[in-house]
Parts: C-alpha cells; structure tokens; sequence
C-alpha cells in the first residue's frame, strides 16, 4: 500500500516558518511511523533530521507530534494511526525549540530535570542520625508508582499545558522525578524537606493545572500528574502550607468539615488570607457571587447530614494518625 507521509520541515536558520512536506511511501502492515521516516530519510530526502537510537522503545529518543498527540515513533503503528485518523502527519515536539525538522533541543528539558537533584542525598556529616541500607528490595520498588520507568522522552513536557503558559514551570517529567526521591527510604528526612521547600517554591507543584495531558501521552504509563500530586500532599503534611495552592486545598478542607459542603464566599478568602490588596482586587467577584445567590445565608441552620460529614473527618483523622 502506498501511503502519503506530511511532515513538518523547519530550519531555522533558513527558514522563516514551518512548512508541511509530502512524500509518498509503500509500506507494509507491520511497518512503524520510525520505520517510515528511516526509509524516507535514506530512499527520498537525506536532509530529513530526525532523532531515534534503540527502536524499541527504551531510549525515548524518537518522541514526536504523530497526528497531534506525543508518541514515540518506534512503537507507532502506521496501521493504527491510518484507521485511527486516515492521515499520517508528523511534527516534531511543541515546547521546545527545534533544531531542525523533527529533532527539537532538550536542552531545558535536562536543566529542569537536574534542578531538582535527581540523585540520593547524603546525610550531614555532624548528623546522629545513622543512614537507611543503602539497598531497596524488590517489594520496596513498589512505593515509587512506576515512576522509574520514566525513558525522558520529554512526551510529557510537550503535552503540558502550564509549560506552554510559562516555560520557568518545572515540568512533569522533572517533578515525578522527584517525586521518586521523596519516596525512597533511604533519602533522609530533612533532605526530603529541603526538597519540598523547594518544589513548593513558584513554578514548582502549585503550577501544575491537572490538564492530564502528560498521562495521557506518557509512553511508560508513569502518570507524572499523580506523581505532583503525592509531592503536594507531602508538602502540605509537612506543614508547608503557606503558598496559595496549599491554602486552597487546606481551606476547602476545613470548609467542607465545619460546613458539611463548601462555602464559595469563603473560598477565596481562605486562600488569599489577610493580603488587603488581593482582598480589594477579589471584592468585585464577591458582590456578583452575592448577586447570583452564591453566598449562602450565614444564619441559615447547619445543612441536614452535618454530624455524619464531622464523623468522616473525625474517622479519617484517627486512621492516618502516627501509632
């Protein structure tokens, strides 16, 4: 069967913008998008620029856009994505610059990836406190949830949707990393609270907006969003609750516990706190949510079902209570 292949060309120092290509290919049933794009580079265009190393999808080396989603291109079936979209397009990664065609820089890809020390922490050296075995058994890689089959393909980064916003974001791939640290028992414990310190920091954790994206495209489902998460909840169980992401989860909490259901007028109050400029700036949207009848009457009686809420809070509090 001969097939159409549309790919995005782009060199920058030649090019002013991307343009789309055609290139016409027999292929076979069982061939991949790389097995495509290998045959075309050495049979129809040998300027064609494209990254791949193991084809078999261990490197991440070949993650590209193939008909508008990141995939890794060894394990993409011609077959699947002709039934699936009735096109082959490919593109190379979004969020990061190209270098030419479907090769882009993973330069900040990397940076990001060592900001967060992806490495086991020593204990200082006037510590008291004698290190953990420094070995893991098997049963005990089950507390890092995948995460170590991470490849960096870097999928995750061009699918998020808070990168695209602001390029300083930490990123998925980098924040599952360390992730992965945070739960190792030999990392000590104030070096997983160093590390939380940081990753609360602006453009760290609060920054991820849960679009899902980066589990969706993962090649290793190793779902770096769950992976924010546990870091938020770690942050915030070490006390570090101060930035607005951990006071809008700590609020809404406390609310739903007083209230048995969550007060919108209290709401941004809880996360803004006693910050008068902010409070002036959320004003408008507090008399329009009066307006529409979203501020609830404050001597109205506790909602029916109160006590049973209390006693889930209660319950809870008691089971994750330190023996």
């Amino acid at each position: 069967m001969r097939l159409t292949f549309t790919l995005t060309r782009f060199h920058p120092e030649r090019d002013a913008h991307p343009r789309d290509e055609d290139y016409r290919l027999e292929v076979n049933r069982g061939m991949t998008v790389l097995d495509a794009l290998i045959r075309i580079k050495n049979e129809q265009d040998g300027t064609l620029s494209l990254r791949y190393s193991c084809r078999s999808a261990i490197c991440g080396s070949c993650a590209m856009k193939i008909n508008g989603t990141e995939k890794l291109a060894c394990r993409t079936s011609i077959r699947k994505e002709l039934e699936r979209h009735g096109q082959i397009r490919v593109a190379p990664l979004g969020n990061l610059p190209v270098i030419k065609d479907l090769a882009v820089d993973m330069s900040s890809f990397w940076s990001k990836i060592k900001d967060v020390t992806p490495w086991l922490s020593r204990p200082a050296h006037n510590s008291t406190v004698q290190p953990s075995p420094q070995s893991t058994s098997p049963q005990d890689s089950d507390q890092f949830h995948n995460v170590d089959a991470c490849i960096m393909c870097g999928a995750c980064v061009a699918a998020c949707t808070s990168h695209e916003v602001s390029r300083d974001f930490a990123g998925p791939a980098a924040l599952a990393k360390a992730d992965r640290f945070i739960a190792d028992p030999r990392e000590p414990q104030a070096a997983k609270r160093a590390r939380l310190v940081q990753l609360e920091q602006p453009h760290g954790i609060w920054d991820c907006t849960r679009c899902n994206f980066c589990v969706e495209v993962c090649p290793k489902d190793v779902k770096p969003m769950e992976a924010i998460i546990r870091l938020r909840r770690a942050a915030i169980e070490a006390g570090l609750t101060s930035t607005g992401g951990a006071r809008h989860i700590t609020g809404f909490v406390e609310l739903v516990q007083k209230e048995g259901r969550l007060n919108e007028a209290l709401m941004p109050l809880k996360v803004i706190g006693l910050n008068l400029g902010r409070l002036l700036h959320v004003l408008p949207l507090g008399i329009r949510m009066l307006l529409k009848g979203k501020v609830p009457n404050p001597l109205a009686p506790p909602i029916a079902g109160i006590a049973q809420v209390r006693t889930i809070f209660t319950q809870l509090r008691q089971r994750t209570k330190p023996s």
